[in-house]
């Protein structure tokens, strides 16, 4: 083993390196509480533990620079200083089997928060008694739906992601006959009539509602109370040249129509959708509220789960930490409208949802084998001494 290899791994090894880390993750979450009052929950799960650094723009400069580590900074390291230490220290023996067991418990827990950050999904459904959906909706991201709407029994759709709105990509899809070209994005825009600001200037957008309307780019909100409504300009262009440029905004509940070659499309800025290969039905809200107040007892929500095949089909109750699981997705009773007869759930999708329970499992386990082992010992010693 190399001179340099041994002071990196001492390096990797060492416990004030631990302690360092520990030091670094408390200060971080305190950081975030305070944040929190004026980012929300969310912005700070990203820019703080979902990160490799906490960055910040300097004043007057357009460059984030970093300030702080961030949580998957701190988090892969204190791994790496874990998995270092377990190695190069402990002897794979029986002795130190719920040292393993332990150790290896806490390095599947840190795994399991990065996996939960990078793939975790979060969306919402909304539903109505009678009404059926076969998908979620997001509540942070947007996607513009150009909709094929010629056939009555059926829409032909073309979702295209914000991040091609985002970043002025060019869009040419097999199903249309059209090019979607992007001129503008606004994460954050308001909307305003253009005969309530007649000094505003001249709208970007020749077709559909745009020539009447005013957009003013607002600052990006990400407090839980406050939703953010994009916007973009974009132009169509089709084989004979340019169809005009048209404002589609999340603040615009009517979609603009388009005709092109015989047919009608429709296009909308929608909460990005999130398909499932089953239904869900809702045949009951009820919403119960302790008598003489408008305070909630209890609200939940009877549903019917059914696929196409018909494999599937089974009434469902939600309710507060009752949800549904079925095909990956977790299905929460997150809140109701004010007309009782609406209900909000939260659709959680997770692949490493079952990694905590498992690792906690192994640590208490580990800690027991250890314990046991230790116990052992001593009575074998005791049983020595009085022997003797």
């Amino acid at each position: 083993m190399s001179p340099s290899f041994k002071s990196l791994l001492r390096i990797f090894t060492s416990m004030r390196l631990t302690v360092v880390l520990l030091v670094f993750s408390m200060l971080l979450v305190f950081i975030s509480t305070l944040a929190q009052v004026n980012l929300g929950v969310w912005a700070v799960q990203e820019e703080y533990f979902r990160s490799f650094f906490v960055m910040t723009r300097l004043p007057g400069a357009a460059i984030a620079v970093p300030i702080f580590p961030g949580g998957y900074l701190i988090g892969g390291l204190l791994l790496l200083n874990l998995a270092a230490a377990h190695v190069s220290r402990l002897r794979l023996t029986w002795e130190k089997s719920g040292l393993w067991l332990t150790h290896f418990g806490l390095i599947l827990l840190l795994l399991g928060e990065l996996l939960s950050g990078l793939l975790q999904k979060e969306s919402m459904m909304r539903l109505s008694q009678g009404e059926t959906r076969t998908y979620s909706e997001s509540t942070r991201q947007v996607e513009l739906a150009v909709i094929d709407a010629t056939n009555p029994k059926f829409d032909d759709v073309v979702a295209i992601p914000p991040g091609a709105l985002e970043d002025l990509t060019a869009i040419q899809h097999p199903k249309l006959p059209f090019l979607v070209r992007p001129l503008a994005f606004y994460p954050n825009a308001a909307l305003q009539m253009r005969s309530q600001a007649p000094a505003a200037p001249p709208s970007p957008a020749s077709q559909g509602f745009g020539p009447q309307m005013v957009v003013t780019p607002e600052p990006v909100t990400y407090k839980p109370d406050e939703q953010n409504l994009p916007a973009a300009v974009i132009e169509l262009i089709g084989a004979e040249g340019t169809l005009g440029t048209w404002l589609v905004s999340a603040g615009l509940t009517e979609p603009q129509t388009v005709a092109v070659q015989g047919r009608t499309y429709q296009l909308t800025m929608r909460p990005r959708r999130h398909y499932f290969p089953f239904s869900i039905t809702l045949l009951k809200f009820s919403h119960d509220r302790y008598p003489g107040t408008d305070i909630p007892k209890n609200f939940s929500s009877r549903v019917r789960l059914r696929t196409p095949d018909g494999g599937v089909d089974r009434g469902v109750l939600i309710h507060m930490n009752n949800p549904l699981r079925y095909g990956g997705l977790s299905f929460f009773q997150a809140g109701f409208e004010p007309d009782d007869r609406t209900t909000i759930l939260q659709v959680v999708q997770n692949p490493g949802r079952a990694l905590p329970y498992v690792s906690c499992v192994l640590m208490f386990a580990g800690l027991m084998v250890h314990f046991a082992i230790h116990l052992a010992r001593f009575i074998r010693k005791r049983t020595a001494t009085a022997a003797a």
